[in-house]
C-alpha cells in the first residue's frame, strides 16, 4: 500500500458513528441496569454458590479486558456488526464507492471539457481585443505626429492621451491574458490526468471486484475469528483497507477538481470582455491558487505549468488542437501500490 497514505480509524468512518452511538448506549443501559439490580446482587452475594458465580463472569471480563487476542476478537465481532448495521443505512461498499466516484468524474471531465472550450473562445476574442488596441495606439500616435507637424496642439494631446489610455489598458489585458493562460494550460492538463485516474479506477474497479467476490465467497466469521486470534490479519479487511485508500485519494482529488472548476468558472464570469474590464477578484482568486501548496491532480507539474503561462518565450498557440496522452499498453496503474 503507499506508503504516504494513513488509514482512517474505525471511529472516523461512517460504521464508527454507528458504533459511537451503540457503545455510549451500551454503557448508559449497563449502567441503569446495574443500578436497578444492584440490591438483588448484594443479595445474591451472601449466598456462597451465586457469589462464585459472579466472581467467575467478572473474571472472564477481566480476562477478555486484559488480554489481547480476546480484545480483537471482541473487537472485531463488534467492528463487524456495526458495519452491518451501518450498511443498510449508508453505502460503505468500497467498490460501490468506487463506482459512484466514476460517475462523478464522468460528469466533471464533461463540465471541464466545457469550460476549456470557452475559455479558449474568451482568449481569442481577448487576443484580437489586445491587437486591435495596438493598432489604434499606432493609429493615434501617426495622428498626433502629423498634427504636431501642422501645429495643432489640441490635437496632438489628444491623440496623445488616447493612445496612452489604451497602451494603459493593454498592458492590464495582457496582464489578464497570461493569466487566462495558465489557466487554460492548468485546466488541459487537470482534464488529462482526470480522465486518466477514471480509467485507472475504471480498470482497478474491474479487476478488484472479482477478486473482492472470491475473497468474499472464502470468507467467514469463524475463519477471520481463528486468524485474529492466531493473530493472522484478516484478508477481506486488509483488501478493503486497500480499497478505501484508493476511495480517499479519489475523493481528494475530485474534491480538488471541482473547487478548481468553480473558481475558474468565477474567474471567467468577473471578465467582461465587451467592455474591456474585468474585477480584480478574480485575478487574485487564480494568484492565490498559484502560491498554494503542490496539487493532488498535477502533482509537481503545476508549478511548471504556472512558469509556463508566466513566461513570454512560452508562446501558447490557440489554433493548434489540443493534445491527448497517448494510450500506452505496458503503463503501470496508478493505484496497484495499493495492494502491495
Amino acid at each position: 500500500m503507499d506508503s504516504n497514505y494513513k488509514p482512517k480509524s474505525f471511529w472516523s468512518r461512517p460504521e464508527g458513528v454507528t458504533g459511537m452511538v451503540f457503545l455510549a448506549l451500551l454503557i448508559g443501559g449497563g449502567g441503569f441496569l446495574l443500578y436497578s439490580i444492584l440490591p438483588m446482587l448484594v443479595i445474591l452475594a451472601s449466598q456462597t454458590v451465586y457469589l462464585v458465580l459472579m466472581l467467575l463472569v467478572l473474571a472472564a471480563i477481566i480476562y477478555m479486558a486484559l488480554d489481547p487476542k480476546m480484545r480483537s476478537l471482541v473487537g472485531y465481532m463488534y467492528k463487524s456488526v456495526m458495519r452491518a448495521i451501518t450498511g443498510l443505512f449508508v453505502k460503505i461498499d468500497p467498490i460501490g464507492i468506487l463506482k459512484s466516484y466514476v460517475e462523478d468524474l464522468k460528469n466533471n471531465l464533461r463540465k471541464m471539457n466545457k469550460q476549456i472550450g470557452q475559455l479558449r473562445g474568451q482568449m481569442h476574442k481577448l487576443k484580437e481585443l489586445i491587437h486591435n488596441n495596438k493598432r489604434q495606439i499606432e493609429e493615434n500616435l501617426n495622428q498626433a505626429s502629423e498634427a504636431k507637424a501642422r501645429n495643432k496642439t489640441n490635437q496632438v494631446i489628444l491623440k496623445s492621451r488616447k493612445a496612452g489610455r489604451l497602451k494603459e489598458s493593454n498592458m492590464r489585458l495582457e496582464a489578464l491574458y497570461k493569466k487566462m493562460e495558465v489557466l487554460y494550460r492548468v485546466l488541459v492538463k487537470m482534464y488529462d490526468n482526470s480522465e486518466i485516474m477514471m480509467e485507472d479506477i475504471k480498470d482497478q474497479v474491474e479487476v478488484k471486484e472479482q477478486e473482492r467476490k472470491a475473497i468474499m465467497a472464502s470468507h467467514s466469521a469463524m475463519r477471520s475469528a481463528r486468524d485474529i486470534i492466531s493473530g493472522n490479519k484478516d484478508k477481506k479487511a486488509m483488501f478493503d483497507q486497500a480499497l478505501e485508500a484508493i476511495a480517499d485519494d479519489v475523493s481528494s482529488k475530485v474534491g480538488e477538481m471541482e473547487q478548481f472548476m468553480e473558481m475558474s468558472s468565477n474567474f471567467m464570469e468577473s471578465i467582461d470582455l465587451q467592455n474591456g474590464v474585468f474585477e480584480e477578484e478574480g485575478m487574485k482568486m487564480l494568484e492565490k491558487w498559484e502560491k498554494e501548496g503542490v496539487s493532488l491532480i498535477l502533482g509537481n507539474e503545476k508549478e511548471e505549468l504556472v512558469l509556463k503561462g508566466n513566461n513570454d518565450s512560452e508562446v501558447l498557440d490557440l489554433n493548434e488542437p489540443i493534445k491527448r496522452p497517448m494510450e500506452q499498453d505496458n503503463r503501470t496503474n496508478q493505484y496497484d501500490s495499493f495492494f502491495d
